[in-house]
């Protein structure tokens, strides 16, 4: 973790002050809404799409953890903390509309931890992306999301990290390494500056082709339906 200590310095300098206050406050209030979409939640108002509409900001790591086509009319750009509990009751809505909408959507995902208040939270994004090395991002980030109660309450993750590493079929000793190296640091710096310069406070944030879904908007059924106007052109 050595290695890793003047980029988590970045992500105190550049926005923790704000983000992780902005967290706590979010995921206090706004866990309860993402988990009870099912049939809860009210259709989103065409106008809902167009709010804080963001510029494209400067570029995260590449290439960046995509699922779907470049040429998908609709982009789904999230920055999420995979210690974040709203956005581990995200997880499975996103799954939900890469389901649905398939090459019509691409998801992105970005690193944003947030440190503190997370002390998993880089160990965690190190992992995904030392995965990543290996071919199997995707694998590691849903495992994260799925066992994110177990691991969240664990004194050393570092074993637990090392058993999902070996569960997806990645070369351990490699993976053990990757995760304190400089590969893996600077992914986490790049999509920190990015998200930085987006205006990212706080996870989940989400931006639907460059606007930011705002946080009400994210169950999913208020988010099928902003999709649904990015394809239809607002009709």
């Amino acid at each position: 973790m050595k290695r890793l200590l003047p980029f988590i310095i970045i992500f105190l300098v550049l926005g923790v002050a704000l983000g992780s206050a902005y967290y706590l406050k979010r995921s206090t209030n706004d866990v309860k809404p993402i988990a009870n979409n099912a049939g809860t939640a009210s259709t989103a108002s065409p106008g809902a799409s167009q709010a804080n509409v963001t510029p494209g900001g400067v570029p995260g790591a590449e290439p960046a953890h995509t699922l779907g086509p470049a040429s998908a009319p609709a982009h789904l750009e999230e920055f999420g903390d995979f210690e974040c509990p709203p956005c581990g009751l995200l997880h499975p809505i996103l799954v939900e509309m890469h389901r649905e909408f398939g090459d019509r959507l691409q998801i992105t995902f970005r690193e944003f931890p947030l440190v503190p208040p997370h002390q998993h939270a880089v160990a965690a994004a190190s992992s995904a992306e030392a995965a990543a090395l290996q071919g199997k991002f995707w694998e590691m980030h849903d495992i994260l999301y799925e066992n994110q109660k177990t691991w969240h309450e664990a004194f050393d993750v570092r074993p637990i990290f090392e058993g999902y590493a070996k569960q997806i079929g990645l070369d351990v000793e490699r993976f053990k390494q990757d995760v304190n190296g400089d590969a893996v640091a600077r992914r986490l710096s790049q999509d920190g500056i990015r998200g930085h310069s987006l205006g990212v406070k706080g996870t989940p944030t989400v931006f639907l082709n460059g606007r930011e879904v705002p946080f009400e908007s994210l169950p999913a059924d208020k988010l099928r339906v902003l999709i649904n106007l990015e394809l239809t052109g607002g009709k």
